[in-house]
């Protein structure tokens, strides 16, 4: 893999791929903007360097959000919400300059645009996934892309698990490199995995049992202790003949998962939970011992004895990894066993690894990011990273 920082870019169009794919409120206001600050050290460097600057992204899936096909981008399509014009002035209002927006991603007006672009300027292409070929892999689409720029950068971590044509097909037609923050991300979750301080505690909560599943067979030869919450533990509970009433599970990891012997001191699953008959945070919810859940109830929060036993856990550790909340920290009566789990590292005398937007959204809200080593833009490409598997977009760039 070839890096950014060891090539000349003084006046090359350098085409960055990023990802800018974050929340939006219903006025288009950006909703949490970590995902476009991690960008900014590449395109800081890249500005210094005297670069012509082209960003590219997706916000979002606009083929699943109207069930049109993404193509050709409909006037009514470009005003809708998935347009890229709030990250555009977000950039503007970071970098404190100002960003020429197009229309779309391809195209003759955009290819002129691109080739008008001065040293230092950057160009800002419209949602990548307003064509269909993007998600396709398409590589007449790839190429079109390829040829806005002279060198392609890869500093989109979060989405390197997709092979898109944005992300692989394109370099087969530019020379491709890995931005700052994708070297920053390989170098940290590399570290935790194989050159980690020991104890390593690896924490894995939320839901996608079947992608944590790996992870957690990746890790039990490796780590100290694993600590399971959510629905991931739910599911294990389940497997093993547990009552969990009518909590959420995926019902056809059942069988993968009766392969996880609970009784493996490495292995520590919720003694006791939270429980309510619905998830709303209205009705009433109790403590309720593993095992003792009723039929109508669901369990949506590890309970105090389960919080003073993985915190101990916790502050033992000397390397963290941390995947997925407690809960439905969504709802404020069902989010004390994830705040428990977040203060915990955040005091921990340890190296700390985090990562899953739903588990970073809730630490940044309680003001304890800075208290972490490193936090990942990544969430399922970050677990399947450290589940040994190989991210598409991280292949593509051997080429």
């Amino acid at each position: 893999m070839k890096f950014i920082r060891d090539i000349n870019v003084v006046n090359k169009r350098v085409l960055i791929r990023a990802d800018f794919n974050v929340d939006l409120d219903e006025g288009k206001k950006i909703i949490d903007d970590f995902r476009i600050r991690a960008t900014l050290p590449t395109i800081s460097y890249l500005m210094g360097k005297g670069a012509k600057i082209i960003l590219m992204s997706h916000l979002g899936d606009p083929g699943a959000t109207n069930g049109l096909p993404a193509i050709g981008l409909p006037q009514a399509w470009q005003a809708g919400s998935l347009r890229l014009l709030p990250i555009r002035a977000k950039l503007q209002e970071l970098l404190k300059t100002s960003i020429i927006m197009a229309g779309d991603c391809v195209g003759n007006e955009v290819r002129e645009m691109a080739r008008d672009l001065k040293s230092g300027q950057i160009l800002f292409l419209e949602n990548l996934r307003f064509h269909k070929e993007e998600k396709a892999n398409d590589e007449k689409f790839a190429k079109e892309l390829a040829d806005l720029g002279d060198i392609y950068v890869n500093d989109a971590f979060a989405v390197s698990h997709r092979k898109h044509a944005s992300l692989c097909a394109i370099t087969k037609f530019i020379p491709p490199y890995a931005g700052l923050l994708l070297e920053k991300e390989i170098g940290v979750l590399e570290k935790a995995m194989k050159k980690s301080d020991h104890p390593l505690v690896v924490i894995i909560g939320g839901a996608k049992v079947s992608t944590k599943m790996k992870v957690i067979k990746n890790f039990l030869n490796v780590a100290d202790d694993i600590i399971l919450g959510g629905d991931l533990a739910n599911t294990v509970l389940h497997a093993k003949g547990i009552a969990i009433g009518k909590s959420i599970i995926e019902e056809k990891m059942t069988e993968d998962v009766k392969n996880i012997e609970i009784t493996n001191t490495k292995i520590h699953i919720p003694v006791d939970t939270i429980v309510s008959i619905d998830k709303s945070g209205e009705a009433r919810a109790r403590i309720a011992p593993v095992g003792k859940t009723e039929e109508n109830e669901l369990i949506l929060d590890i309970g105090p004895e389960t919080e003073k036993l993985f915190g101990e856990v916790v502050k033992g550790a000397k390397t963290i990894i941390w995947n997925g909340p407690m809960g439905l920290f969504e709802k404020e009566k069902f989010a004390h066993g994830t705040e428990i789990i977040a203060r915990a590292v955040a005091d921990c005398q340890c190296y700390s690894v985090v990562g899953g937007g739903e588990t970073i959204s809730y630490i940044d809200k309680l003001g304890l990011a800075e208290k972490f080593s490193h936090i990942s833009t990544g969430g399922g490409a970050m677990l399947k990273f450290l589940a040994g598997e190989k991210l598409p977009g991280l292949i593509a760039l051997e080429t």
